[in-house]
């Protein structure tokens, strides 16, 4: 767990981002979709690393690792 890493996880008023260790959410949106590109977007900027989306009752379901913005190599995911 990196301070890049973001984690989508289910809010009262939708899906939130937040970071490790965060009270706050960077962000609270409709659509866990949305929440998701906005975690991509975090990370990407921030130079890679982590994202991890939880379902709806609490337990994570997917992970997807985020190239560093100015890497001209990025590792290649597979799962994606």
């Amino acid at each position: 767990m990196t301070k890049n890493d973001r984690y989508v996880v289910n809010h009262p008023d939708g899906w939130a981002v937040k970071g490790p260790g965060a009270d706050r959410a960077s962000g609270v949106f409709d659509t866990q979709r949305e929440a998701e590109q906005k975690a991509k977007e975090i990370v990407h900027n921030n130079g890679g690393g982590e994202v991890r989306i939880q379902n709806r009752h609490g337990q994570w379901r997917d992970s997807d690792t985020v190239a560093p913005g100015h890497d001209p190599f990025p590792p290649r995911d597979n799962k994606h």
